[in-house]
């Protein structure tokens, strides 16, 4: 978790990284790494919800699908056209 927060503080980004939200990273629109997921809230083609203690993550794209879903980690495949995070 150092690694993220370090790499994190070099990009600029403020705020702390906090470990009971749903971290993620987004690679081109093609696909997508989500960390500190709890559970799967809904999933679509279209549409996947990951939850976590303290937030939600809304995907929406085309074809999406579930490549890996292990210990709170998980990787999204497909068009990835929007990412929104809302507070629990």
């Amino acid at each position: 978790m150092r690694l993220f927060s370090e790499i994190l503080r070099q990009l600029g980004a403020e705020g702390e990284w906090d470990a009971f939200r749903v971290q993620y990273t987004v690679v081109d629109g093609r696909g997508g790494y989500f960390q500190n997921v709890k559970k799967i809230g809904e999933f679509s083609p279209q549409r996947i919800v990951f939850l976590g203690k303290k937030s939600r993550v809304v995907v929406e794209g085309e074809g999406l699908s579930i490549g890996k879903y292990y210990a709170g980690d998980a990787s999204v495949i497909g068009k990835i056209v929007r990412v929104e995070r809302e507070e629990c």
